[in-house]
């Protein structure tokens, strides 16, 4: 379909109806007419249903409103993105739970001072739920665990997480799900790869979990797991956030299970200034972080 026909039919959207839109557009009614008529046939579906002289949407229609007005606004983003060498308009962020809470504050502070004419916007959500969005051009870019195969993706990789094992003060040793005399675990949703990762250690050690409680953020998860409700999987760096701490106890995993890659994602097509700011700001606060921790 034509890039034209969509700014046509949007505009005989927003108008409500062709004659308004031929006055809009400067065009005959006539011509305004024989391109949406054009659009139909080539998407092959009635996008109007039409009662008289009145317009109303179908329900193809309506569904195509919502890419066309995506379409069109990205090629709005991609004529300014190549016309100017410095990041401008909106840069819309994903990232998972742990990572926005933990990781992103410092960096997405710098970029604001760094790059005023950007607007920020941060969503929070599952590696699966993100990396369709970015696909969808619903984001520019997120903030996701491995893996990453999609070829239509750009990647690289930003943090290296350490995850362990957390119980309740008391609980002794872990090296193993044989070593839980509760088999009882806190989680997210089963998006979550943190999740995946610790059902797959409870599976390599030929334990079924008897229970997985679902809960919605790290702290009412760590909150649970100090009562003894259960055991968690959580990167190490979340527990710097969390006042008590001297209620858990912490158990380190084998590199397999124990360590994971953050990385940053995006299509590859998709306009560059914004996407090599923002990576120049996390690499350049991570490195900071672990040059004070040296």
């Amino acid at each position: 379909m034509e890039f034209s026909d969509l700014q046509i039919f949007l505009t005989v959207v927003r108008a409500g109806g062709v004659n308004r839109a031929a006055e809009v557009l400067h065009r005959a009614q006539s011509s305004v007419t024989s391109r949406i008529q054009v659009l139909e046939d080539k998407v092959g579906v009635q996008l109007f249903l039409r009662e008289g002289r009145r317009l109303q949407l179908s329900p193809a229609g309506k569904i195509l409103v919502d890419y066309a007005e995506r379409i069109v606004e990205l090629s709005r983003e991609a004529a300014s993105a190549v016309q100017a060498d410095q990041p401008t308009g909106v840069l819309r962020l994903g990232a998972m739970e742990s990572t926005a809470a933990v990781r992103l504050p410092e960096p997405l502070g710098r970029f604001h001072d760094r790059y005023p004419d950007v607007a920020l916007e941060l969503y929070s959500g599952d590696p699966r739920d993100l990396v369709n969005k970015v696909l969808s051009s619903e984001l520019d870019a997120a903030l996701i665990a491995d893996p990453v195969s999609d070829r239509r993706l750009g990647t690289l990789a930003i943090y290296d997480e350490a995850l362990v094992i957390v119980a309740e003060a008391k609980h002794g040793a872990i090296a193993s799900p044989k070593d839980l005399p509760s088999k009882s675990i806190l989680a997210f949703h089963p998006g979550c790869p943190h999740r995946k990762r610790l059902e797959d250690w409870f599976a390599r050690g030929h334990v079924i979990p008897e229970r997985i409680v679902e809960v919605g953020s790290y702290h009412l998860i760590l909150g649970c797991v100090a009562v003894g409700m259960g055991v968690a999987l959580v990167p190490h760096s979340v527990l710097d956030t969390y006042p008590g701490r001297e209620r858990l106890s912490v158990h380190k995993l084998r590199a397999k299970f124990g360590r994971v890659k953050t990385r940053l994602v995006w299509r590859k097509e998709a306009p560059q200034a914004k996407i090599a700011a923002l990576s120049a700001v996390l690499l350049e606060c991570h490195q900071e972080q672990l040059d004070d921790l040296a």
